[in-house]
């Protein structure tokens, strides 16, 4: 099994900054690909970001390209997510995933572990 928890969520103006991180715990979590999906009142739960296991392979939705960047430390068991550049629409419920799959995927139905999700206000 593997446990995620995640941190650093918070209120901010838009234009400002925040760095969400997510520690892993559990066998071979230094093999999973790991990924960020967020989820804004009455929508569906959408992809954001996503590294393969080395940090070789990375892949964003087309709305945070040049302003938020995904990133892994291995011997930490952490992945983070800078944020920059936030805006209203970034408003969301972060949450932190797992996939034991071989590549990246942006589907929810490919991620078998979860975190419990940090909230991100960005004020305008």
């Amino acid at each position: 099994q593997v446990q995620l928890v995640e941190s650093g969520g918070g209120l901010v103006q838009a234009g400002g900054s925040l760095r969400l991180a997510c520690a892993a715990s559990g066998r071979t979590v230094s093999t999973l690909v790991m990924a960020w999906f967020r989820q804004a009142p009455g929508k569906e739960r959408e992809f954001v970001a996503a590294i393969n296991w080395s940090g070789s392979s990375t892949s964003y939705v087309d709305s945070v390209k040049g302003r938020f960047t995904i990133s892994r430390d291995n011997a930490k068991n952490t992945v983070y997510l800078q944020m920059n550049s936030l805006k209203p629409e970034d408003t969301a419920v972060y949450y932190c995933a797992a996939s034991r799959g071989l590549g990246i995927s942006r589907s929810t139905l490919l991620y078998e572990y979860w975190g419990q999700g940090t909230q991100v206000t960005v004020s305008s």
